[in-house]
Parts: C-alpha cells; structure tokens; sequence
C-alpha cells in the first residue's frame, strides 16, 4: 500500500506541475507591462523638467505624446483582460477536470485489467510455471497420440514415437506396451529390443529382470555391437555379482565406442564402481603390456601416466575427455580429495566454452562429482 500510495503522490505532483500553469491568468506584473513603462516615463520627464535638463515646451510635448500612448496601452489590456477571462475561467475548469478525472480514467481502465491484491510472482515460480505449462502440453500431445492409437491400434510409427516420450514421462508400464506395439507393427531391430529391455528395467527400479535381460540378449544377437544392450549386459552381470563379467563386457564396449560416444562417461563411471578401471589413464595396447608385470611395478606406472596426463592438462585444458579420465583414475586410486581439485582445475579451464563446460559437468556427474 505505501508503493501505491507514492505512485499517486507522483501523480498528482505531475498533473498539477502541467495543468498549474493553465489555471494562472496571463497577464503580466505591472513592471513588465507597456502601461507600467509608459508611467515610467511620464515620472522621468517630470524629473528632468524639474532638474532643468528639458525645457517646459518639450517636456509638455513629450508628455502629450506618452500620455496618447499611455491611454491607447491601458485601453488594450481592458480589452484583453474582459477577453482572456471567459478564457481563464475554463482553463481553470479544465485543470479542475484533468486533475479529478486522470486518476479516474487510470482506475477504470486498471480495475477490468489488472489485480492490486495479486502478491509477488518470483522468478522461480514464473520459470517452474513455464516448464509445468510445457509438461501439461507434453501430455496433452501423449493424449492425443494415445487417442489416435486406440483407433489406429497397427500404426507403427506413432508406437515408436508414442514409447520413449512414455518412458521420459516415468509411465513405465505404458512405456513396454508401447515398445512391445512398436516391436509388433515395425520389426525386429536390436535398437527396437534394447529399449523394450531397458524400459522394463526401468520399470523395476533399475533392475535388469531375466525378462529384460532375455530382451538385451535379443538385441545382441541382432547386433553384438549395440552399445545399449552391451551396457546392460554388463550391468545384468555386475547385480549377479559377476563383476568381472561386467569388466569385460564394459571394456570391450569402450574399446569399440567413438571418441565422442555420449554414452562413454557412464561407460567409464560404471568400470570404475566395479573397480575395473584400475588403469584408466592407459590406452589398451598399454594395459595389455603391462598385464605380465608385477603389482608395484603395474602400480608405479599407473601413477607415472595419471601424472603426466595432469601435467599436459594444466598446459592445455580444453580436453574434457582427459580431465574425466584424471578425475576418475584418482578415484580409483582412492584419492577423492585431487579428484575434486582436478574437477575444479577443469571447470576453471573450460568456463569460457559453454559446450565443453557441460560435456564436462554431465561426465563429472556420472563419476558422482556434480557439485
């Protein structure tokens, strides 16, 4: 209410700094005027005539002349003051009318439009208020979808499309109809099989089921290099307590995965949970050359590689890559505290890229580092 009440103030201040002036007559003081001026120099004739600076004809003459001038001046400013006051009296009558009805007019035209008892709306909320209006649409077009399906129940392409979005959406269930509809109308594909095996998965809180598992095995046979089915695979092995399982099938996956592979840092992060990833700084030609060393020895040069990586990364810190592979061979070293300061060093290193600042704080997540 204070807010409001300084706003009218202003207002009001406003209005009357413009429409003061219309309610003021426009005539001038005396001194400013022709009449005064003219008075003036009748008093300055009788000054100089008494000073003997004039003679007496020339002052009677001056005063003939000034007198003429005098009674025309005086005669024009009756005129204009019995012509100008009509002309007051509604300038006057109008500043009346705007300083009343503006304020008027304002809150007529706010009461329809606006809400003076709506409370604060922060940021927060309006963002929260824009992505909840964008998941009423997401499922508002789930429900269309769904619609056209009940009467369409062979359109495979709207299945396909239909599955993952159900999947985001957390409707597990409706997720495996949806894959099991898309697997019936479109085909076998192992991508097709993958995903089936991964929303029952999902559907059991992460577990890979034997049912889902049997749909992983599927998509393998289809495709041994569907990296999907491989990571569950290995992840199937790795909740049946066959960790070595896991490290094999995970490292044969990374072996074969681009550079680039999206899914590499969860790759990565799942070999270093089941402690496969004791020399993850080393190519795989080198780790197979070392596998007849001894364990000191394996040990030492571990070591000797992860430092050299940190060094080259503090002379050039642009590869995202190798500051995950630093942070995630000091965690397998057991050494969280240079984990977080490498995960710190290459935040700094990469601030100014936006891209590779989140390539590297999406890898840093899946090694447990997000904060």
């Amino acid at each position: 209410m204070t807010l409001w009440f300084v706003f009218a103030l202003m207002t009001v201040a406003a209005i009357f700094a413009v429409l003061w002036p219309l309610g003021r007559s426009g005539r001038a003081q005396d001194q400013g005027s022709e009449v005064a001026v003219y008075k003036d120099q009748l008093a300055e004739i009788e000054r100089d005539l008494a000073a003997g600076l004039i003679a007496a004809p020339e002052a009677e003459a001056a005063r003939v002349e000034i007198s003429r001038r005098l009674l025309a001046a005086a005669g024009s400013e009756s005129s204009s003051d019995l012509k100008s006051a009509p002309s007051l009296k509604w300038r006057r009558a109008g500043a009346v009318l705007a300083l009343v009805g503006l304020p008027l007019v304002a809150i007529g035209v706010y009461m329809p439009l606006g809400s003076p008892r709506l409370q604060d709306f922060p940021l927060a909320q309006r963002e929260r208020g824009a992505g909840s209006g964008m998941a009423r649409s997401l499922e508002n077009l789930v429900v269309q979808v769904e619609q056209h399906l009940e009467k369409n129940p062979t359109d495979g392409r709207g299945w396909n499309v239909l599955a993952p979005v159900l999947q985001r959406l957390g409707r597990f269930d409706d997720a495996v109809r949806a894959y099991r509809n898309s697997l019936t109308y479109n085909g076998e594909s192992a991508e097709r099989r993958s995903d089936l095996g991964e929303a029952i998965s999902a559907a059991a809180g992460g577990v890979v089921t034997a049912e889902a598992k049997a749909e992983f095995e599927r998509a393998h046979a289809l495709d041994a290099d569907d990296p999907k089915a491989n990571y569950f695979l290995g992840l199937a092995a790795e909740q049946d307590g066959r960790k070595d399982d896991a490290v094999t099938i995970w490292r044969a996956l990374l072996a074969k995965a681009p550079a680039d592979a999206p899914w590499r840092p969860l790759v990565q992060s799942s070999l270093a949970r089941v402690g496969g990833g004791t020399m993850p700084a080393l190519s795989d030609e080198t780790i197979a050359a070392s596998k007849d060393m001894a364990e000191g020895d394996r040990n030492a040069m571990v070591r000797g590689m992860v430092e050299r990586l940190a060094t080259r990364l503090k002379q050039n810190g642009d590869d995202v890559e190798g500051w995950l592979r630093l942070v995630r061979a000091y965690l397998v070293m057991g050494d969280r505290d240079k984990a977080m300061g490498a995960s710190t060093d290459a935040r700094q290193a990469v601030a100014k890229d936006a891209e590779r600042l989140r390539q590297l704080n999406e890898g840093l997540k899946t090694l447990g580092l997000d904060g």
